[in-house]
């Protein structure tokens, strides 16, 4: 936006700063100054490129920036000169607000017999210098004052208007012919300014060509209103129109400036001859009234403001009168409720204040940030660890020593996505303002973020993939969000051995990363095991005749296999992909295993061999569990050495395997006899033939 300086000072005529001087405390006060011009006479001084932030809407003009500089250097203000000419009799014109929900409130004012013609004076002059078009007077006016005092007014052709001025919801299908030449078709969730007939504008963002001033209009009906900030920026993208007008309002405008803004437009229209006719028409909704401009007043402490803020490297400091007279000069009114502290009435045009917080960086931007001191705020506790961190560390150095590399995904998913990677369904949050709709929930899982991570890499043909993300996931109601830790893992293509040699990643690749993760724990037992593909039993994602469950301890931490076929074909993934999920939070409630370093044993190791058919029903699992339970201290190790299947059912019935269990004994105080690896042995071969398992002959 661009600003003159010497309107500026026509606000301030005591302001003795340079213009460059007033550039540079304005931009530390966060009034971005990003440009200083010379102008030209008659305007003469200075123009200002500024850069207004968008929550600064009050800033956007230039009485809002000479404000600024007032509460900058101490100065008074003058006010806006509103005074009019005495009005002719006359009723007013008749307004309506029929969309209360949109428009809060509506001024009209009626001037007769104007003469129409091309601006002049000082008007005219500082068009030219702020590089702004002229159009007639009338129309000028309007926009003089919205650069003056920042509310957006407009001008009607009365002649042209049918009746009562309503503001009502368009009909759908209904046309409208805006300004700038467009044949607009109208939704029923929009809001028009209207006569009884038709529509004359676009509330809040632009007007209609119908009663657009023309160089015969004699008439004009000045309208100064307030429209709610969401209402115009939806009617502003839906019609893709970006006006002076709709700036402002869609960020939020003063509810009390339209009758300022009203008389400021007048008294440059009435220049050029003419009256006014009746007072103004001015029509307030109390409900709007009540949320927008009657607002809490917020306690402010003074030592609290001190205190936040620090010591400060000049002056006197946060002191009672600097903090108070920062908010008065801002337009605070305060009321004293106590030593040092103040009832704080917020202005109308600052609805970026809200707590108390705000009104303390409102003194400190104002004072300037570059005078208080650089100290850090004092801190006597210690820094605390999360109580998993030790392991998801742990996890974390595993998974990148097992050739994982980390990722990060977001935090949300489509709606698709959150019921197909549900642990269960209905448990997933919506959005209540989604920024799409392929991200209007919070995700469930991580594997909808690994698959898409996979998928990114396939897309530029980088075909050797392993990632793994730990994050929180979220499942519940909006009202009650609960939050878990997990983890998610997922490979595709080679596994190289070396330059040459390589194989393709399979489903006891992850089995392996699995056990590695839970061997970091000290659990009792670990188990994998897999579900017929119409049990239902594992989640709808992988494939059910290559995956497994991994319980430990009793408790299912997760899930890993091969990816559905269908939602592989989904996401058009070209190559085999394994994925897998577990639940970090359950896998935690575990304590880390900690090495243990022991002595070798100086004593010969005894090692025996058991060759016993099992039926297909009876896994290793199984096996190792019941050898773990005989508690035989000196069983160093045992493990299945090897497994055979007769396909002819000769040598091994149908149904059953062979399986050579290999153990080795030692102990480490003295030389096993052979009576003790005679009785262990029994106890071995009865274990095992427990649960179903024949000795081979």
């Amino acid at each position: 936006m661009n600003i003159l300086s010497t309107w500026l000072r026509a606000h301030l005529p005591t302001l003795a700063a340079s213009d460059r001087q007033l550039a540079d405390d304005l931009t530390l006060r966060g009034i971005a100054v990003e440009g200083v011009f010379d102008v030209a006479p008659p305007v003469g001084g200075s123009l200002y490129e500024t850069d207004i932030t968008t929550n600064r809407v009050d800033a956007m003009n230039h009485y809002g920036i000479a404000r600024e500089a007032a509460a900058i250097y101490g100065l008074t203000l003058t006010s806006l000169d509103t005074a009019l000419p005495a009005a002719k009799p006359g009723a007013g014109h008749v307004v309506r607000i029929e969309a209360p929900d949109a428009c809060g409130r509506f001024t009209a004012r009626i001037l007769r017999n104007i003469k129409i013609g091309p601006s002049q004076g000082i008007v005219a002059e500082r068009f030219a210098a702020l590089g702004q078009k002229l159009i007639l007077n009338a129309v000028d006016a309007s926009n003089y004052v919205l650069f003056g005092m920042g509310h957006p007014t407009h001008a009607f052709d009365l002649d042209k208007i049918d009746g009562a001025i309503l503001v009502r919801r368009a009909r759908a299908g209904e046309r409208l012919k805006t300004l700038d030449g467009v044949d607009r078709v109208l939704d029923a969730d929009d809001v028009v300014v209207a006569d009884e007939k038709k529509a004359l504008g676009l509330a809040g963002v632009m007007g209609g060509w119908d009663t657009m001033i023309t160089p015969a209009t004699k008439n004009i009906l000045v309208e100064a209103a307030w429209f709610d900030p969401a209402v115009v920026r939806r009617m502003s993208r839906r019609h893709a129109i970006h006006s002076d007008a709709s700036h402002r309002f869609e960020r939020g405008a003063d509810f009390h400036a339209p009758p300022v803004a009203s008389a400021l437009v007048s008294q440059l229209i009435l220049q050029s001859g003419g009256h006014i006719e009746g007072e103004l028409v001015d029509v307030v909704i109390p409900q709007v009234l009540a949320r927008v401009a009657a607002r809490r007043s917020i306690a402010f402490s003074v030592p609290r403001c001190a205190q936040l803020l620090g010591r400060t490297d000049d002056g006197p400091g946060i002191t009672d009168e600097v903090a108070t007279g920062v908010l008065r000069a801002l337009g605070c009114t305060l009321a004293p409720s106590g030593e040092g502290r103040y009832a704080v009435t917020l202005p109308s045009w600052r609805l970026d204040l809200e707590r108390e917080i705000d009104l303390v960086e409102e003194v400190a931007r104002v004072y300037g940030y570059n005078r208080f001191a650089n100290t850090l705020p004092s801190f006597s506790g210690t820094v605390l660890e999360l109580p998993h961190a030790p392991k998801q560390a742990a996890v974390r150095e595993l998974l990148l020593s097992a050739g994982y590399h980390e990722a990060i995904s977001s935090t949300f998913c489509s709606a698709t996505d959150a019921a197909t990677f549900s642990a269960q369904p209905g448990v997933a949050v919506a959005m209540e303002n989604p920024l799409s709709e392929e991200a209007g929930m919070l995700r469930p899982s991580l594997v909808p973020g690994m698959l898409t991570m996979l998928a990114h890499n396939l897309n530029r043909n980088v075909d050797d993939v392993r990632l793994f993300e730990m994050g929180t996931v979220f499942t519940g109601t909006p009202e009650r969000v609960d939050e878990a830790q997990a983890l998610a893992f997922g490979a595709t293509g080679q596994l190289r051995d070396g330059l040459r040699s390589s194989r393709a990643i399979d489903f006891y690749d992850l089995k392996g990363l699995v056990e590695a993760i839970t061997g970091r724990f000290a659990s009792r037992s670990v188990y994998f095991d897999a579900f017929p593909p119409e049990s239902g039993l594992l989640p709808r994602w992988l494939n059910p005749a290559r995956a497994a469950r991994c319980v430990v301890d009793g408790s299912t931490i997760g899930y890993f296999g091969e990816l559905h076929p269908d939602e592989s074909a989904h996401r058009k993934l070209r190559q085999p992909v394994f994925i897998g999920a577990i639940y970090l939070d359950r896998l935690f409630r575990q304590s880390l295993g900690q090495p243990v370093a022991r002595e070798l044993s100086r004593y010969q190791p005894v090692r025996r061999d058991f060759s016993l058919i099992f039926p297909d029903k009876v896994y290793w699992d199984a096996v190792g569990s019941a050898l773990a339970g005989l508690e035989i201290a000196e069983l160093q190790e045992y493990r299945p050495a090897e497994i055979f299947r007769d396909a002819k059912g000769k040598a091994v019935p149908a149904g059953h395997y062979s399986m050579l269990v290999a153990t080795t004994f030692q102990s480490p105080e003295r030389t096993l006899r052979d009576e003790e690896l005679h009785a262990w042995s029994n106890s071995i071969v009865h274990t095992l033939e427990s649960l179903g398992g024949k000795l081979r002959t």
